[in-house]
């Protein structure tokens, strides 16, 4: 049995070593590619202060870095076949839109065909714990719809995420190690590795993708993680009604989450299309008080660490694992909790207490207010 846990664990390092190998040897070279097609980042998306000449394409590298580990490593089931073709097909609809770019209904219509490739090899939500309810079976047509409209969403947060330099790459590999730390722990050997090689292709990015980038991901490489983290997420929920299959990921992915969700909220506010690029993400608001590049994305890391803890915690830290309560889980429970909360309040504080304290911001905001009022006139 310990022989066993050894070899898994050792599978998992080996794949997340192989793939931070490949990402970084190969970064530079799909750099100079994009560089040579004219692939470079693009002033009209809203996304970053620009400074020209940085190519894009970026994904192609994290995908081959997350692909052959996977290859070498994984036990190639249906199920992890239908995650690897549909992580194919949401990398060629981002490269491809990277290339030439896509009209929105395009590009979404290449994400819904990945997530359908993922529920062809069956991976979709068979069942759900519903507080006070119990297990509820979902009839397949539901789940199959809830299962392709999570994947999207999903590819989305972390498309829009992708603003500052390293943010993407970071919050995804913090992510990702969280969800292999979890499935290490519930035994899902695939899982793991596939999730140890997207935390392994992450930090092997940031080597060139950390402020000031030398490369930008690009939708090649939002879409593919964004993609991946949430497939591996619904193929947990497959296996087990358990709502801790639900809430690990949902608090893992909080940051894209709420990032997507605010933004959302206040397009639809404004009147704006909710797929067109602004300056009104989290990472935005980081500059908008102020803060550099470096600073908002670090401050974004420690928020996604505190979550990423309280999910883990959630895991393996339980308050009463055989019917009596235990003072010290309990403890350790509430003190990850607090912090998480305490990180989240701190946040708020930062975006929206000091930008109403400071009347530049203030004014600067009105303005652009008033300006896209004129332009929608």
């Amino acid at each position: 049995m310990v022989w066993n846990e050894l070899t898994s664990n050792l599978q998992v390092l080996w794949g997340a070593l192989i793939a931070l190998g490949i990402v970084v040897l190969l970064t530079p070279a799909v750099g100079g590619m994009a560089r040579m097609l004219g692939v470079v980042d693009r002033q009209e998306e809203g996304r970053r202060h620009v400074r020209g000449g940085v190519p894009r394409l970026g994904g192609l590298a994290l995908f081959f870095g997350i692909f052959i580990p996977s290859l070498a490593f994984l036990d190639i089931d249906s199920q992890m076949r239908g995650i690897l073709l549909g992580a194919a097909v949401a990398t060629t609809v981002g490269a491809v839109d990277d290339f030439r770019g896509l009209r929105w209904w395009e590009k979404l219509t290449g994400q819904v065909i990945a997530a359908a490739v993922v529920v062809w090899g069956g991976v979709w939500i068979h069942s759900f714990t519903f507080p006070f309810v119990g297990v509820q079976v979902l009839p397949k047509p539901v789940g199959v719809a809830l299962t392709i409209v999570g994947i999207v969403a999903v590819m989305n947060m972390v498309n829009f995420l992708d603003g500052l330099d390293g943010l993407a790459a970071g919050v995804c590999a913090i992510s990702a190690f969280s969800f292999c730390v979890i499935n290490l722990s519930r035994g899902d050997l695939n899982a793991a590795i596939l999730t140890g090689a997207v935390f392994g292709a992450c930090i092997g990015f940031l080597r060139h993708n950390f402020y000031p980038a030398r490369i930008f991901m690009g939708d090649s490489g939002a879409l593919l993680l964004g993609f991946t983290l949430a497939a591996v997420s619904v193929q947990g929920l497959s296996k087990t009604a358990a709502l801790a299959a639900l809430v690990l990921p949902l608090l893992v992915l909080a940051i894209p989450l709420i990032d997507t969700s605010f933004v959302v909220a206040k397009r639809i506010k404004h009147g704006k299309p909710v797929y067109l690029a602004d300056r009104t993400h989290l990472h935005h608001r980081f500059e908008n008080i102020g803060f550099s590049q470096r600073r908002s994305v670090v401050y974004l890391y420690a928020w996604c660490v505190t979550l990423a803890l309280a999910a883990i915690a959630t895991r393996f830290v339980h308050p009463h694992p055989k019917g009596d309560w235990d003072p010290v889980g309990v403890g350790i429970d509430v003190g990850i909790g607090l912090l998480a909360i305490g990180a989240s309040i701190y946040v708020i504080y930062l975006l929206e207490i000091v930008k109403l304290a400071n009347p530049f911001i203030r004014r600067r905001e009105e303005a652009e207010r008033e300006q896209a009022s004129r332009k929608t006139a």
